[in-house]
């Protein structure tokens, strides 16, 4: 999949187009990207990023890097995706203006968009109007209850098979390996301490089973209260596994939280129930879908 960052980077072509901010790429979204790419024309993505929320000044927490947005994009096969960078600007273009500048510049003849899709300044274009505009508009109906707000929710309460349902795949958190207290190996248990981007949303505080790498993980995602953090730490130890994670993208799905995190009476009983908590994880299995 080619991607692209400004209208000049895509050859002229006429396109069938999946339009929206696509954050979490869940069923909803999928719905739309999967009927531009079973089109006859070529297939593109037009997406926007940062999120037009967070520009507009509102709290977002994303679901989703960029990266791993377009990963998960391309696997729906469209040809082509176009990252419109989101400003203050183009958040002031009249509708006619954003059709003018952004979608007749790439031969977008056929648009597919969720029903109630709105654009341009105000939110004051609509479906309609893109049609009066020339475009061939196919309307993708909603998923019933799958919204990148409603999963935002469900992650914050730590319901890990409700938002998997919603997003038709294991909810993951994503960043980089970085040096934490190395506390973990000298209990038996080695974490691999990951930063997140600030805008990522982390799911509720407690202790997770799930994967990454190939592994199964145990995964801690809060302030250690047995050693009386304050700082929100993501920990994940990875079963039956060997190797140096440092300074590398890692990707970590959510399959189950077991419980909440908590002090406990001694380093023995801590270790204990790391060691319960491990056997669960080696049980579990990923979310039903």
């Amino acid at each position: 999949m080619k991607v692209a960052h400004s209208v000049a980077e895509l050859e002229p072509a006429e396109r069938a187009i999946a339009i929206g901010t696509f954050d979490g790429v869940h069923r909803g979204h999928r719905a739309v990207i999967e009927a531009a790419a079973s089109s006859e024309l070529r297939s593109a993505v037009v997406t926007f990023h940062p999120h037009p929320r967070a520009v507009l000044g509102y709290e977002v927490q994303l679901l989703t890097t960029l990266e791993r947005r377009l990963e998960l994009i391309e696997a729906l096969g469209v040809d082509e995706t176009l990252v419109v960078e989101f400003t203050p600007e183009l958040s002031r273009l009249a509708p006619e203006e954003f059709v003018r500048e952004v979608l007749e510049p790439i031969g977008a003849r056929v648009l597919h968009a969720g029903e109630g899709f709105r654009f341009g300044s105000g939110r004051q274009g609509d479906l309609d109007l893109l049609r009066r505009l020339g475009l061939e508009v196919r309307p993708v109906p909603l998923v019933p209850e799958v919204s990148s707000s409603r999963i935002r929710e469900l992650l914050r309460q730590g319901d890990i098979p409700a938002a998997a349902a919603l997003l038709g795949r294991a909810p993951e958190l994503e960043g980089t390996i970085v040096a934490g207290d190395q506390r973990g190996g000298t209990l038996g248990f080695p974490t691999a301490n990951m930063a997140v981007e600030a805008d990522l949303l982390v799911p509720r505080y407690g202790i997770y089973a799930g994967a990454a790498q190939g592994h199964r993980a145990a995964v801690s995602v809060g302030v250690n209260p047995h050693y009386g953090g304050l700082e929100r730490r993501i920990e994940a130890f990875l079963l039956d596994f060997e190797g140096d994670l440092y300074g590398r993208r890692f990707r970590l799905e959510l399959w189950k939280r077991l419980r909440d995190e908590r002090g406990f009476g001694s380093e023995d009983e801590l270790v204990a129930q790391i060691a319960r908590d491990v056997a669960e994880t080696r049980a579990a299995e990923p979310p039903v879908l």
